[in-house]
């Protein structure tokens, strides 16, 4: 199978969850707007190709198939990567953790676009610092802190007892938020021993490593969810 990743450009944003998912699988794929640009979404976007209307990027074309949201393509990729162990009971709680780190994205992203995503951020800079304030005290440490108990339950190395795009998924999260709050990330690293071990060892994969070495892992930028504003980190 040649699957066929469909994001935007200049980000790594949503999309690089399933990327890195085709990354450390070592998949047959390609990321189609980054060759032929991000005009080549449209037409699944306004619903002039057969299957489903996707919503927004990503969305992932296999074959005849073509799978929107984040999570959905995880659930769907998992266990044809071998990223996700077999039992019908593993892959619907790697579904639960996967919606899970999508709720945090979008508190993420919230911190830097309050008031409104379609609006600069110069234009809502006192509501987000108010907004980024509550995120690093309160909801920061609430999410770490259940997946950290994740995978403590999960025998202390996964989420899953074995690797998984759940993995993935939480050393983006990681490497993120490292780019976005640096102090209140270092403030909070005696809390989440377990989440700093499985980023490291997620960087140190062999097919990650590569990845993260070459021009296809983006640098993370002030246009994706994940944004550096002094201001709104520890002061």
């Amino acid at each position: 199978m040649r699957y066929e990743l469909y994001y935007w450009t200049g980000i790594q944003g949503r999309g690089e969850y399933v990327r890195l998912a085709l990354e450390d699988a070592g998949a047959n794929y390609i990321d189609v707007a980054r060759e032929e640009g991000d005009e080549v979404m449209m037409p699944f976007l306004q619903g002039a190709q057969s299957g489903p209307l996707p919503f927004a990027p990503p969305f992932l074309k296999a074959g005849r198939l073509v799978i929107a949201q984040t999570a959905a393509i995880l659930f769907y990729l998992g266990p044809k990567l071998k990223l996700v162990p077999a039992t019908e009971s593993a892959q619907f709680h790697a579904l639960q953790l996967q919606q899970t780190v999508a709720d945090f994205v979008v508190e993420i992203h919230d911190t830097h676009h309050p008031i409104a995503s379609g609006d600069y951020y110069e234009n809502q800079r006192d509501a987000a610092k108010k907004r980024a304030e509550d995120f690093r005290e309160c909801r920061l440490p609430k999410f770490l802190g259940y997946f950290e108990h994740v995978l403590e339950r999960g025998g202390k190395k996964y989420a899953l007892r074995s690797h998984s795009y759940v993995d993935l998924s939480l050393f983006q999260l990681m490497s993120g938020l490292d780019y976005a709050f640096p102090k209140a990330m270092k403030r909070l690293n005696r809390r989440m021993p377990l989440l700093r071990d499985l980023q490291k060892r997620v960087a140190d994969r062999p097919s990650i490593a590569t990845y993260l070495a070459s021009e296809r892992r983006l640098a993370f930028n002030e246009s994706g969810i994940f944004r550096h504003y002094a201001e709104l980190d520890d002061s």
